[in-house]
């Protein structure tokens, strides 16, 4: 394998121009200990600053930290509102102690995070993995929970949904997919989570960096966060959420097709908008994010219906 020397790296050249686009956002990377087991790390504004306006968790979903997913929707959304981006347990430098592995201990210790913030009352916006730790939250904490955004998650998944999406995938374990160790099976993934097929014009070496780089770390305990997901053991298994919700879903997903999308929108209550995103597969927010971003700002700013 190549090994690439850091100051030649794309990884490392691309995510440095993510933190100044984060920084030039008023971002900052800072750290909070949420207790005696756990610590998270997230990107947000200055805590210093008096001038508050109405936040925004961004929560991030199974793969690269939430740097890596949110670029444009942290520009787009910053002059309107307080955005906070952490980054969950065993991502990025985000850890415990705990031998808690659930996203029900995920969406616990983002509301721990929004209270050691002193966040009464917040939006949350969720991708993939990180749209089921936002239903988590959302159902769990109503009272502090002012909209939700679902993008691309398939929070109503059963039992044979990871069966079938193994299938598409021509793999036989989740990890091989979600967290993967070859070239091979990262253009895999790419060619299932993206509409456009581009993987197969990506250099081994290429693929193996981003691979070192970005899902290599606590390679072992994302496995187990894997193992230890709640939905998708009964069916439905979810219940209505009491906030207004959009849903956000890429026509072309192969990771959560669309059909969940429609299933899913009856599940969650009355109050819910589905928005399907044309030519677009499994990172709307990546792969069209001047439409994604006028869909959220939209839906955030509207009134609250009660």
């Amino acid at each position: 394998m190549l090994n690439i020397p850091p100051f030649l790296s794309f990884v490392t050249l691309y995510e440095t121009y993510l933190r100044r686009c984060f920084a030039n956002a008023g971002l900052s990377q800072q750290t909070l200990k949420l207790d005696d087991e756990t610590i998270v790390q997230f990107w947000g504004p200055n805590p210093e600053e008096t001038a508050r306006k109405t936040p925004v968790m961004l929560i991030h979903g199974f793969g690269p930290v939430g740097l890596w997913q949110w670029r444009k929707q942290v520009q787009c959304l910053v002059p309107h509102f307080d955005v906070y981006v952490p980054d969950l347990i065993f991502f990025g430098g985000s850890t415990t102690r705990s031998a808690e592995r659930t996203e029900v201990f995920q969406a616990a210790s983002v509301a721990k995070l929004a209270d050691k913030l002193n966040l009464e009352r917040f939006h949350i916006v969720g991708t993939s993995y990180g749209g089921f730790v936002a239903y988590h939250v959302a159902q769990m904490w109503p009272e502090r929970i002012r909209k939700v955004v679902i993008a691309s998650s398939g929070v109503n998944m059963k039992k044979g949904d990871n069966e079938q999406l193994l299938g598409r995938a021509k793999l036989e374990n989740i990890e091989d997919l979600m967290l993967p160790e070859t070239a091979a099976n990262l253009r895999t993934l790419m060619d299932l989570a993206v509409y456009k097929r581009i993987a197969h014009m990506v250099p081994d070496f290429v693929l193996n960096e981003f691979i070192n780089r970005l899902y290599t770390e606590k390679r072992e305990e994302k496995i187990e966060l894997l193992k230890g997901l709640t939905l998708g053991r009964e069916d439905p298994g979810i219940s209505a959420l009491q906030q207004d919700v959009l849903l956000i879903w890429g026509d072309h997903d192969q990771l959560f097709p669309l059909r969940m999308a429609t299933e899913l929108k009856e599940l969650l209550g009355k109050k819910v908008k589905l928005e399907v995103m044309e030519n677009t597969a499994h990172v709307p927010q990546i792969e069209d994010p001047l439409r994604f971003n006028s869909i959220l700002k939209d839906f955030l700013c509207e009134e609250e219906s009660f």
